[in-house]
């Protein structure tokens, strides 16, 4: 299964694999020139299909569990202060999508969508400790009853040049249901009650929907 955000990209990616095989076949007459440009394509297209798939997961429901919002690695686990929406003291989890990574956000509890905000911005490489402030990023805030309140925030990355939201505000969401895309390279930052059990380590891989962040009760 692929990414309906990926539908465009997909779809040029294949016109243009065809378009250098034709013209490959028609004008090169270079065998090892010929093939090599359309190993070249090939792999191009490879690229572009591996990257927008979103694999069909079954997601365990759980009041009582955060789920990782994303595939990746887990970057960072720190309190820090949360200045655009808490302004206060959080411990922030974030999680590193690299271009082989999927890119599907999902939603990390059930609950109410209390706040949704797109900010344009740099392109600074994810992993930059400004990212979080100064880079292209929605910033999304989910409230249950369980944990109160959680933020999470889409990060585009130094190749990331769209994010996509699906988030507004009142909606009834659903853990681990789609909540987004990244193109190309990102992050996303978790901001959570100070407090809250962590259940993963640093460069732990994180598996979107499936792995537990963090538990209460």
């Amino acid at each position: 299964m692929f990414h309906k955000e990926g539908t465009k990209t997909i779809l040029l990616g294949i016109i243009f694999t065809a378009i250098v095989l034709l013209l490959s076949d028609t004008f090169i007459e270079t065998i090892w020139l010929k093939k090599s440009i359309q190993i070249a394509a090939f792999l191009l297209l490879i690229i572009i299909l591996q990257f927008f798939r979103n694999p069909k997961r079954t997601v365990a429901l759980n009041e009582n569990h955060i789920l990782a919002p994303v595939d990746g690695k887990v970057v960072v686990i720190e309190e820090v202060y949360e200045s655009e929406y808490f302004k206060d003291k959080r411990l922030q989890v974030s999680i590193f999508m690299s271009p082989i990574n999927v890119h599907v956000t999902r939603y990390a509890i059930s609950g109410i969508v209390k706040f949704s905000k797109y900010h344009p911005g740099k392109f600074l490489v994810a992993w930059h400790p400004k990212a979080s402030e100064e880079n292209e990023r929605t910033t999304i805030v989910v409230e249950n009853k369980t944990f109160g309140a959680i933020l999470y925030r889409q990060i585009a990355g130094a190749l990331a040049k769209r994010i996509v939201n699906y988030a507004e505000e009142g909606m009834q969401v659903i853990q681990g249901t789609d909540a987004g895309f990244i193109k190309f390279g990102s992050r996303v930052d978790l901001f959570l009650p100070i407090g809250t059990p962590i259940n993963v380590v640093l460069n732990q891989k994180a598996i979107g929907g499936k792995t537990i962040i963090a538990t209460k009760g």
